[in-house]
């Protein structure tokens, strides 16, 4: 589909997006197998509920612009899920990979806020109000579990992580 205004790359971007939040469908349960922290592991599990009602919220953002919603391969969250799979076949302690774990979960959350916020300023451009704000809703969740990681890394489990550092020397 040729990009010829704002629109179509709008529409392009959502079917990218569309892509990357189903691919975390995917990718989120085997996040929380591998996380050692209940803690962690929870909050995997509540952001794949969360992801699934993304996905539900994206396909009413493609029915507000009369658009199929049909997702494009999104090629970063390809690479984001990959490296997150490396990391959790590596060999360390357990809250050496719940680090990891929170690491590769922020630069994914990351990808998505600045999708998201994109995503926002074209449909405000093109008036697409209801996009907006159902793409809102999505931006601020995605936010907040950012904030999430941020403190459970903070609170426990880098500290655990740089103590299990220090016990091998």
């Amino acid at each position: 589909m040729p990009l010829e205004n704002l629109a179509d790359l709008f529409h392009d971007e959502l079917r990218d997006v569309l892509s990357a939040e189903k691919q975390l469908v995917k990718a989120l349960p085997k996040m929380a197998k591998a996380a050692s922290s209940a803690e962690l592991r929870a909050g995997f599990e509540e952001h794949l509920d969360q992801t699934k009602t993304h996905v539900e919220r994206l396909e009413k953002v493609f029915k507000s612009i009369d658009a199929t919603p049909r997702a494009k391969t999104c090629k970063a969250m390809e690479g984001l899920i990959e490296e997150g799979s490396e990391l959790m076949e590596e060999d360390s302690e357990p809250a050496v990979k719940d680090a990891a774990l929170i690491a590769a979960a922020q630069k994914v959350e990351h990808y998505e806020i600045a999708t998201y916020g994109t995503l926002i300023t074209w449909a405000k451009q093109l008036g697409h109000d209801q996009a907006v704000d159902l793409l809102s809703e999505t931006l601020e969740e995605e936010k907040l579990t950012d904030e999430k990681l941020t403190s459970l890394a903070e609170s426990s489990i880098n500290a655990e992580a740089a103590t299990a550092d220090s016990d091998d020397e």
